[in-house]
């Protein structure tokens, strides 16, 4: 009998974890099949769309940190993918990486009345805006203006659908759009040459961008 309060205890904890396992889908809902795209104007899934960015650190390796939090909206049409439009957000303040050091000179403030070295804590979030897209098969050209540290200069994306579809009701159930883009800046060109050369210039920007509605 002293034993029924353990396993009335062991079934409360375990009964709502074996519920969820159940109502999990078995197989994933997106399919790398662009006909699964549905036409219509796309939110940033910010949980999971990320921008990394990798340099040259003294020509010993590369380092790398993310831009998360990424905010905007999609708009397309499998019938008329040329007219696709996105608009995307970036809150560089808010840069992560692997180190605290990093991060924190990454967001520090600047010193004596100057410019922060990098992004400092209050620099306005990096803003990109298409302005033409051309598609072949899966893969994309996105071209438009990146706005960074208030100066804004052409940036070209290359860009491939990574899968779509619809969640299930218990995920949300919303249709889902992703895609996978690569691009290089130079960060000089948008004033933040600090660190140059012994830090890269060039920076190279991999995106995993995930939309929904």
């Amino acid at each position: 009998m002293r034993a029924l309060p353990a396993i009335a205890l062991f079934l409360a904890v375990a009964a709502p974890t074996s519920f969820l396992d159940a109502q999990m889908p078995t197989t994933p809902p997106g399919s790398p099949n662009p006909a699964a795209v549905v036409a219509g104007t796309y939110t940033a899934d910010p949980n999971h769309t990320l921008v990394t960015w990798s340099v040259d650190h003294m020509g010993l390796s590369t380092y790398t940190g993310i831009f998360g939090d990424v905010s905007g909206t999609l708009t397309l049409d499998p019938r008329n993918l040329a007219a696709t439009t996105v608009d995307i957000t970036i809150p560089v303040s808010k840069v992560t990486t692997a180190n605290a050091g990093l991060t924190a000179h990454l967001t520090r403030p600047a010193a004596n009345g100057g410019h922060p070295d990098f992004f400092g804590p209050d620099m306005a979030p990096a803003h990109f805006v298409s302005t033409r897209v051309v598609v072949a098969g899966r893969r994309a050209t996105v071209s438009g203006n990146l706005t960074l540290n208030g100066v804004t200069r052409p940036v070209t994306l290359a860009a491939q659908f990574h899968g779509a579809g619809r969640t299930p009701p218990q995920m949300g159930g919303k249709d889902n759009v992703g895609f996978n883009a690569t691009a290089t800046i130079r960060r000089s060109e948008f004033g933040l040459g600090f660190g140059v050369p012994l830090v890269s210039d060039e920076v190279r920007l991999d995106i995993a961008a995930a939309f929904q509605k």
